[in-house]
């Protein structure tokens, strides 16, 4: 939470953005909401919280990468989602 703004999380969700929120480093308020727009209709909210509670605070960022981009990948290909990727750039090596 930054100036009183909502984090991207929290304004996606309509509520309000306290202090300590897990979401806030990770999805700021202007591209943040469209991002977990993904990462919510994939896996939820409830348990990306509970899955960054049990990750330390310095590999979350990494963490929060990662689950951006398989949400990402497994909206745009709802079968294989990121494996396709995977399979593409090994047909490439």
């Amino acid at each position: 939470m930054s100036n009183g703004a909502p984090c991207g999380a929290c304004k996606f969700l309509r509520r309000k953005c306290v202090n300590n929120c897990i979401f806030a480093p990770h999805f700021n308020s202007e591209q943040g909401a469209a991002r977990f727009a993904a990462v919510h209709k994939i896996f939820g909210a409830s348990n990306v919280t509970k899955l960054l509670h049990h990750i330390p605070v310095a590999k979350r960022s990494d963490a929060v990468l990662t689950i951006s981009y398989e949400a990402q990948a497994r909206l745009s290909d709802p079968v294989y989602g990121c494996v396709a990727t995977i399979v593409a750039l090994q047909h490439q090596v």
